[in-house]
């Protein structure tokens, strides 16, 4: 037992997973200050009361279930699916609010039950891992809802007024995103939406087929999109932390009410005013630089390039109407959107050095995306006005820097599929007479 504790990698897990509980726990207490229920009181409720989020929960039961055999996987969507609809009766029955999910939560926490008490050895850790892996998505939802919360309430003052006036050199995006959207109608809306909100849906699409052959292997891959999902989760919040922004739609637009600086998104672009900090209510998240879900976007896009053809056209969809969705909608600035990619890419390419060791290349790949992501943020907070007064200078720079990242990591990292290589044919050989 002390030997296996010894080992590198048990210690970095071991280390890893008490980090993240005191994370919870640390989140549970902040919440509790502000009298609003933590990640784990929001987490207990759903095994009873109606969830927030029905397709996130059985998404999550799809990532525990890579570790399960054909039959196995059957039995526990069908458990499920029926202990959903006895709660979906009773709901109905008390007209009480209607979601369905907790079938779903209900099988994960048997099934860390039955690891616990009914399997030994590597299968008891393996079902443990599907389990954590699930519940690890259910745990990053809410504990990014607290986050959000602390944001708003920890700090009054926010900087939109500085993106947007840096947001000039790349042409104000946001502005006219958001009218094409308006143009497209509630189609567009709906779409855009509805890809926003699922996003979590199709990283489990991807990861599910990342680890798809973990039942058989009885081992994880090295490196799979749910680890770079995780780490952006949780590195992520802490830049809102010290760059908290609001978005366009509250800070320019309707949303933002008396705290705006005026109606103008997405008809008028804001005024090049010296830009200042402003006081903003306490309920708004900060959370838009980086912007988030571009960098989950872009994790999805980046290990769907491997998958099959419908995988990879759905990884490219998904990232293209986030995009849209994010600007077109009002809750990124175009700079936001720079950071998350920059953002993304910097973390991804320190995972895979992490497993392929850290050579000279990988960290200078990972020192280039660390620096370029910096010089972006400070950029942004001390230089916006240069910036909006020479676009033609700085809007390219901007774009050239994300792409110099983008760049590196294709070239170190071999996102796209590589070309197979045609196997040299044996030459004939004489025939014995």
């Amino acid at each position: 037992m002390l030997a296996a504790l010894r080992r590198p990698r048990v210690i970095l897990w071991t280390v890893a997973v008490v980090v993240a509980l005191g994370f919870i726990v640390a989140l549970e207490i902040a919440a509790r200050h502000y009298g609003m229920p933590g990640p784990i009181t929001n987490q207990a409720r759903e095994v009873i009361f109606a969830p927030k989020s029905g397709p996130l929960l059985y998404a999550s039961m799809g990532l525990m279930m890579v570790v399960l055999t054909w039959r196995e996987r059957f039995i526990a969507i069908g458990a499920a699916v029926g202990i959903d609809v006895v709660f979906f009766l009773v709901r109905w029955a008390v007209d009480a609010k209607m979601m369905f999910g907790n079938g779903a939560l209900l099988v994960i926490l048997a099934c860390a039950v039955i690891a616990v008490t009914r399997r030994t050895g590597n299968e008891r850790m393996l079902l443990l891992k599907g389990v954590g892996l699930g519940l690890l998505l259910v745990a990053g939802r809410k504990t990014g809802d607290t986050w959000l919360l602390i944001t708003s309430k920890t700090r009054p003052q926010v900087l939109d007024q500085y993106v947007a006036t840096a947001d000039h050199a790349l042409g104000n995006p946001s502005w006219v995103a958001g009218r094409i959207v308006n143009a497209t109608g509630t189609v567009g809306a709906h779409v855009l939406d509805w890809v926003y909100i699922q996003l979590a849906v199709a990283a489990v699409a991807v990861a599910v087929y990342q680890l798809r052959n973990v039942a058989k292997d009885r081992r994880f891959p090295r490196h799979h999109l749910v680890r770079t999902f995780l780490v952006i989760g949780l590195l992520g919040p802490g830049i809102y932390m010290i760059f908290p922004v609001v978005g366009p739609i509250f800070a320019y637009g309707g949303d933002g009410g008396q705290w705006a600086v005026a109606n103008l998104w997405p008809d008028t672009a804001p005024p090049l005013n010296l830009p200042q900090h402003m006081p903003f209510n306490e309920i708004t998240p900060r959370n838009c630089m980086p912007s988030l879900h571009t960098a989950w976007a872009t994790a999805i896009f980046i290990h769907s390039r491997r998958g099959p053809r419908v995988l990879r056209y759905g990884g490219v969809f998904w990232l293209i109407a986030t995009l849209g969705a994010t600007l077109g909608f009002g809750y990124h600035y175009g700079a936001d959107i720079v950071a998350g990619v920059v953002f993304t890419l910097t973390i991804e390419s320190a995972l895979r050095a992490y497993d392929r060791g850290w050579e000279r290349s990988n960290v200078q790949l990972v020192a280039h995306g660390a620096v370029v992501f910096t010089a972006l943020l400070v950029s942004y907070r001390y230089l916006p006005t240069e910036m909006a007064d020479y676009p033609w200078l700085f809007g390219p720079l901007i774009i050239l820097s994300m792409v110099s990242v983008i760049y590196g990591y294709m070239r170190l990292n071999r996102v796209w599929e590589p070309k197979a290589v045609p196997a040299m044919k044996p030459e004939p050989q004489p025939e014995l007479v």
